[in-house]
């Protein structure tokens, strides 16, 4: 199958190797010295959005934010210029529920098909090809793409229309970043209270109040290993949509919004770019304990 990818970053790369690896012809936009090994694996690099999507009959968006997706779908020698009746654009990124909804409805106006399927697991999920992909679109096209998602997946799930897999993703990023803030409150109270920090996760593991972030950030906030992973950058810009949609909603989400205060601390004090369990060292610095 002729595929189109855009966004080879962190998480983007190892999926499109997976996709190179299965036999499928892949062509590539951003091609950078990180990436370069996908064209070393047959990978065709492009000069232009547009111009991947007239190679492809599947378009594949891996970006960070809303407005570079937007910017990839509809600017100059973007992915609509290039479409023809009867492609597929499946974005994967992290965006606002309510842009894609609307971004759906513009591709499909030119005879597309259109899924959002965000995705979850971080970096060895995607080397792993192991991730979580949260899909909203048509039935019928969740059922052509799913042989794609499961080279790069393995809990695939359709949550409804479009739009309603980047809303299972903000949820998802809701109980990540809570659960992250909590471990790490809790890692430093035992710390501050003369206890083994590791000693008291090993504790906590085998009973109630284990789970995956305890487990894998918890190691990585008592090793210091905080190398991305997903960036505090990112999980920050997550929970900022959770929380404008929430305004949207009138629904309050007060630890959310606290979570994403932290967040914002972290990145002021220059985390940003470390991984979202270096969320610890913000709450280190407020208990005077900056290590």
């Amino acid at each position: 199958m002729n595929i189109g990818f855009i966004g080879l970053g962190v998480m983007g790369r190892p999926m499109a190797e997976h996709l190179i690896a299965a036999g499928h012809s892949l062509v590539l936009h951003r091609v950078k010295d990180a990436s370069q090994h996908l064209v070393d694996k047959g990978g065709k690099p492009l000069d232009s959005a547009r111009a991947v999507a007239e190679a492809s009959d599947i378009i594949i968006l891996m970006l960070p934010d809303t407005p570079d997706v937007e910017a990839v779908l509809f600017g100059a020698d973007g992915v609509a210029a290039g479409l023809g009746a009867g492609k597929l654009v499946i974005d994967m990124s992290s965006i606002s529920p309510v842009a894609t909804k609307d971004f759906a409805r513009r591709i499909e106006a030119l005879g597309c098909d259109y899924l959002d399927a965000p995705v979850s697991g971080g970096e060895v999920g995607a080397r792993n090809a192991a991730l979580t992909i949260m899909v909203g679109g048509r039935q019928e096209v969740f059922d052509k793409a799913l042989p794609l998602l499961q080279l790069m997946g393995k809990n695939i799930t359709l949550v409804g229309g479009n739009g309603d897999g980047q809303t299972a993703k903000v949820a998802n990023q809701i109980i990540v970043g809570l659960n992250i803030e909590a471990v790490a409150e809790a890692l430093l109270f035992a710390k501050k209270a003369g206890a083994d920090p590791a000693k008291v996760r090993e504790a906590l593991m085998g009973g109630f109040a284990a789970s995956r972030v305890l487990e894998v950030h918890g190691e990585r906030m008592i090793k210091r290993t905080f190398d991305p992973g997903f960036r505090i950058r990112l999980h920050r810009k997550d929970l900022s949509l959770a929380v404008d949609a929430a305004k949207a909603l009138d629904i309050a989400l007060p630890n959310a919004v606290a979570t994403q205060q932290l967040m914002n601390a972290a990145i002021a004090r220059g985390d940003g770019d470390k991984d979202h369990s270096a969320l610890i060292r913000t709450l280190e610095a407020l208990a005077g304990d900056d290590s």
